[in-house]
């Protein structure tokens, strides 16, 4: 790869930076997976204290066995398992905490599996990888009516773009055609 390492980068590429010693690329390699790695403690309802409390162990651990992952392409998975682990830790520690006063209702239903988990992180990181790859106009619009909450409002949308409030859906469907097609299609 050419330039400094970047989120764009693909994992066999930042993997072998980050083994290589190069702070950038282990930057980028953060920067690419903290969605991913935050989204499993949410699942796990825990409080942004521990969900932070995981991020931070995760991204230890990951430091200190990098070497022995054997293929990149099991970075994914071993991030999603990793934090599923350290969340679920978190979990029955609070449980246990908590329990002379009773169950804390937030923890009361179950963990989720890990290979759901594992499933529904792995296409939340494909359509987050998926969005990066639109050109500039699409990402932000894509963020503007389908990640913000509340959605963003046409003329809203319009305004920030510098297109006409009537071209927007249009647009908007090109938008979700090319996304659908990374979506299927993430090396193409």
């Amino acid at each position: 790869m050419s330039g400094p390492p970047d989120s764009t980068w693909n994992d066999e590429d930042l993997v072998r930076a980050c083994r290589s010693g190069d702070d950038a690329a282990w930057s980028a390699l953060v920067d690419k997976y903290k969605k991913l790695v935050f989204s499993i403690p949410a699942k796990y309802r825990l409080p942004p204290e521990e969900a932070t409390d995981v991020f931070q162990g995760v991204w230890m651990d990951l430091y200190r066995d990098l070497p022995k992952l054997e293929r990149a392409e099991a970075l994914r998975s071993w991030l999603v398992t990793a934090s599923a682990r350290r969340s679920l830790l978190h979990k029955k520690k609070r449980q246990r905490l908590l329990g002379q006063s009773g169950l804390d209702p937030q923890l009361a239903d179950s963990a989720p599996g890990v290979e759901q988990l594992q499933q529904e992180a792995e296409r939340e990181q494909l359509l987050r990888d998926s969005v990066s790859r639109l050109p500039p106009r699409c990402q932000k619009m894509i963020h503007m009516l389908f990640f913000e909450h509340p959605p963003r409002p046409y003329s809203e949308v319009a305004r920030e773009l510098g297109l006409a409030e009537g071209s927007i859906g249009f647009i908007r469907g090109r938008c979700l055609d090319k996304l659908r097609k990374l979506f299927v299609h993430p090396e193409g």
